[in-house]
């Protein structure tokens, strides 16, 4: 297709403005196919997400900002990610008080007074499991864990048969009412495949989201990972999980 000098103006001061990695597979990705771009090698990379859980205040731009970027269904109860608020009174510090209106998505009203036990929040999304049950109980393998780490879902072969929701132990899936197939968070990989980072690590004000490479010997994170005590949701349930916590207290579930 011929294009114009406007078209050309247009494509290459979209190209100025990104990183060199995603702006050589600019084509590729106009084309839908981000993968196939010569800077992209899928096996090159092994992708997690640290969150730091000090650093989080419960503003719930992240939240925000995946349903804009990946279109999740405008009502509640349909995230990808999302924001709990733990609130673990002394006396009682095996039952913490656990809310999320609409997601985090609002930020949080003030409910609890200062110097009453202790009150944090926890960022959640899918874990990207290593050895997902989500994958193993699919009867037609319509989610599947790619070579870089990630846990996608093709809606082409999904038949909205629930056995994955029920499978996460994450609760980090649901079913998208306009297409009846199982959605949940992609790491947005329409933007890492571009060099871009997700959106919610993206507009995270204080950097509680790391997102990392773990083949990437020169990623930050492998510092942080020698350097502070982190942890993973539910580790009884050897999933191979790839969010890692720092900061997570006992009580969080």
């Amino acid at each position: 297709m011929e294009k114009t000098r406007r078209d050309f103006l247009i494509i290459g001061g979209k190209m100025l403005v990104m990183t060199g990695a995603a702006a050589a597979a600019f084509e590729h990705v106009l084309a839908g196919a981000p993968e196939k771009a010569d800077t992209y090698r899928i096996v090159d990379h092994w992708w997690a997400m640290v969150i730091d859980i000090e650093k989080c205040i419960g503003c719930g731009s992240c939240a925000k900002a995946c349903k804009a970027e990946n279109d999740v269904v405008d009502e509640p109860y349909y995230f990808r990610t999302w924001v709990e608020r733990y609130h673990v009174d002394p006396l009682d510090m095996e039952h913490p008080i656990v809310d999320s209106p609409n997601g985090g998505i609002g930020g949080f009203p003030e409910k609890y007074p200062d110097g009453v036990g202790k009150t944090f929040f926890v960022p959640k999304l899918c874990n990207h499991c290593a050895d997902s049950p989500c994958t193993q109980v699919c009867p037609v393998g319509a989610t599947f864990r790619t070579d870089d780490g990630v846990v996608l879902i093709d809606k082409e072969y999904c038949l909205g048969c629930r056995y994955c929701v029920q499978a996460c132990p994450y609760g980090c899936r649901y079913i998208d009412p306009r297409t009846n197939t199982a959605d949940k968070c992609t790491f947005c990989y329409h933007r890492i495949t571009k060099g871009l980072k997700p959106a919610c690590v993206e507009v995270c004000p204080t950097g509680s989201r790391q997102f990392a490479d773990l083949k990437n010997s020169n990623d930050p994170v492998h510092e942080f990972l020698r350097t502070h005590q982190v942890q993973v949701l539910k580790p009884q349930m050897a999933t191979g999980a790839k969010i890692y916590y720092n900061g997570l207290d006992g009580s969080v579930r």
